[in-house]
């Protein structure tokens, strides 16, 4: 694969056709590992272009030959990789998968790990901090997190759960390849983080699949309206709704069917309602020649600047652009 062709050129990292350079080079993206090539004689072509955020990574590699991987004991990080082409064999202990353009790989910290990464196999992986993704689900569950997280290691893609999921890593990809304006507001990254770390976790199977979608116990009234109140007072900033659900002491799901019970809506559309409103006020106020819609929409924390003017069309009958014109 070219240079030119894989994903995040603007962010090329390294080049080499040397094994003992990409091995060492990789280090610091990903977790370090031993990579040997499969066929002897052959010529490693390997390319990175990575880019990190604050608590998730997005990064394509190319080897440009059939090559094993046996990756070091490492405790940093999970890792989703999809292969845009070629196949790619990952085995974890008894378990064995290929994966495929329809078929990722899920990675957790693991000693025993090896991939066979075959000739035209570029991978776009999507690397999640340990840490913030427990601390995620933590925030989801309502309960620390004791057990370390593990994910079952195939994720089909052909799944509408895992489509979702995908769609949002397409919109960073997107964003970063074309430099997007979201990436400069910190309220749109971390509402991106936070959806790309739920999604995760809501669509593949883990050892804590069970808990998030198990019953919950109800949430009294009072647990709503300081939710409420928080949201009315901190929706300038990020928040997700296991942020909320953590300031009120309730688990994510318990506090949506809270807000399903008591407001007939959802924590996240509560405060996407909130900040629509202030959104309008903000473009009502502004002066088209200096105030833009698509700044105020990533401040305020819309990543998805279609779906965004539906919604506001929708809600007040008439497009952002009007408004500000107004």
């Amino acid at each position: 694969m070219a240079a030119r062709t894989l994903p995040l050129a603007r962010y090329e990292r390294f080049h080499t056709h040397e094994v003992d350079d990409a091995r060492t080079l990789v280090t610091g993206t990903l977790p370090a590992f031993g990579l040997h090539l499969a066929e002897r004689g052959a010529r490693l072509d390997a390319r990175m272009n990575a880019m990190d955020l604050d608590r998730i990574g997005l990064c394509a590699l190319d080897y440009g030959a059939e090559v094993l991987i046996t990756p070091n004991p490492w405790e940093s990080c999970f890792l989703v990789m999809i292969p845009l082409s070629g196949t790619a064999e990952v085995s974890h202990g008894q378990e064995r998968i290929v994966s495929t353009t329809d078929v990722a790989s899920v990675l957790s910290p693991t000693e025993r790990l090896t991939l066979r990464w075959a000739a035209g196999t570029p991978q776009l992986i999507t690397r999640f901090d340990r840490a913030a993704l427990e601390s995620h689900l933590s925030r989801m569950i309502g309960r620390e997190v004791r057990k370390p997280l593990d994910f079952s290691l195939g994720m089909d893609l052909r799944r509408p759960a895992c489509r979702s999921w995908m769609s949002v890593v397409g919109l960073l990809r997107q964003e970063v390849e074309s430099d997007g304006a979201m990436l400069s507001q910190p309220l749109a990254v971390s509402q991106l983080e936070g959806l790309l770390m739920t999604q995760l976790l809501l669509a593949q199977p883990s050892n804590y699949t069970t808990t998030l979608l198990g019953e919950q116990p109800r949430v009294a009234p009072r647990a709503v309206k300081r939710a409420m109140e928080l949201i009315e007072g901190h929706a300038a900033e990020p928040l997700t709704v296991e942020d909320i659900a953590e300031a009120v002491g309730v688990g994510v799901r318990a506090l949506q069917e809270g807000f399903r019970r008591h407001l007939e809506t959802t924590p996240m559309a509560y405060l996407r309602d909130v900040r629509l409103d202030r959104v309008r006020a903000e473009l009502a106020a502004g002066a088209p020649g200096t105030t833009t819609v698509t700044d105020v929409a990533f401040r305020w924390g819309f990543v998805h600047l279609g779906r965004f003017s539906l919604t506001y069309r929708r809600r007040f009958g008439e497009t952002p652009s009007e408004t500000l014109r107004d």
